[in-house]
């Protein structure tokens, strides 16, 4: 009598049939996978909303209008505006504070620029929040995914270690449990370095 072996192959029992190492890897991939999604969505929302505050501020800049008024609304709002309206209310704090009838207008403009750049470096830190994050992802979730595809493959080497006869049933579940775990680490792998390189 040669009974025959099933095993529920389904994608659910192999992640909870998996080892512990395998699970925990999963687990990893998933939640690295979950917090791409998440910073790539807010990615997506603030890098809208700064290039629609950059065109209504551009419109209003060229619209001519007085600067002083321009300066007031960015002062009084300061934390509803872009990031171009910043640099602008920056640079015209400097000039106003600078402006003197004796002072040099090189050295003016020259603080002017300085006050602009150093906002300007903020208000690109600000944009570039969570890229580092999706960088790593990008580059670690692969070998993360990997580690847990060899070990799989291990865990399937050891289940043909106790049986007589070699058989597709004896390796199938440790070779699946790698492949979920390889298919995860794409998962995690392909939004974040898309994201992070668009």
């Amino acid at each position: 009598m040669n009974p025959t072996v099933t095993h529920d192959m389904s994608v659910l029992s192999l992640v909870t049939g998996a080892s512990l190492l395998v699970q925990i890897v999963m687990l990893i991939l998933l939640l690295a996978s979950v917090f791409s999604w998440y910073y790539i969505f807010l990615k997506l929302f603030t890098l809208s909303r700064a290039a629609r505050l950059a065109d209504e501020f551009e419109r209003t800049f060229w619209g001519g209008g007085a600067l002083t008024d321009l300066y007031q609304r960015a002062v009084e709002k300061r934390h509803a505006v872009g990031g171009l309206e910043r640099i602008f209310e920056a640079g015209f704090r400097e000039f106003i504070k600078l402006r003197k009838p004796d002072m040099d207008v090189g050295t003016v403009m020259d603080g002017v620029r300085r006050a602009m750049r150093a906002t300007y470096q903020r208000e690109m830190e600000r944009l570039e929040y969570s890229l580092p994050f999706l960088a790593t992802v990008g580059s670690v979730s692969p070998y993360i995914g990997l580690f847990g595809t060899v070990w799989g493959i291990l865990n399937s080497f050891r289940g043909l270690a106790h049986v007589a006869q070699a058989t597709t049933g004896a390796v199938a579940p440790g070779t699946a449990e790698a492949l979920i775990a390889h298919a995860m680490g794409r998962l995690a792998v392909l939004p974040g370095a898309i994201a992070y390189n668009r």
